[in-house]
């Protein structure tokens, strides 16, 4: 358990979310007793991380500020969060947003032909929180 990252967000509908973390993205939920208060909030797996979604007011679309900020190679939605896969289960986590609400964000490679290059997509929860999902080509494990 050391050296999880840890993050709550609001999530809307609870069960809407839930859901979707769970279909669109393939993640498991904590099916612990201390992993979820019905209807408050529940702890999902977040490839190893801890990310607890909590019950609120669904925002609205309109409602929900879109800050960009230039950087290398892309404008991206500040703020976000997300997470590093391995080529296969980038593959599927990518066709599953394709064939489900798409990307707020296209598939698009940054940093091509460094050792930072990265294949990298922007997806929007169903209350309106930005994940960005990447693959890196070279693992900074290894160097």
């Amino acid at each position: 358990m050391s050296n999880r990252f840890h993050l709550a967000v609001e999530a809307g509908d609870l069960s809407v979310t839930v859901l979707w973390y769970q279909e669109v993205l393939g993640c498991k939920l904590d099916m612990s007793e201390l992993g979820s208060e019905e209807g408050l909030w529940q702890d999902v797996d977040f490839w190893g991380n801890e990310l607890t979604l909590h019950s609120s007011t669904p925002r609205k679309a309109k409602n929900v500020d879109m800050n960009r900020h230039d950087v290398a190679m892309g404008n991206v939605v500040v703020p976000h969060f997300g997470v590093h896969l391995e080529m296969d289960q980038y593959k599927q986590v990518r066709e599953n947003v394709l064939n489900n609400n798409g990307f707020l964000d296209k598939p698009y490679i940054r940093f091509e032909g460094t050792d930072y290059q990265q294949e990298t997509f922007f997806v929007k929860d169903p209350n309106h929180n930005v994940l960005e999902i990447k693959h890196m080509v070279n693992s900074r494990d290894s160097q």
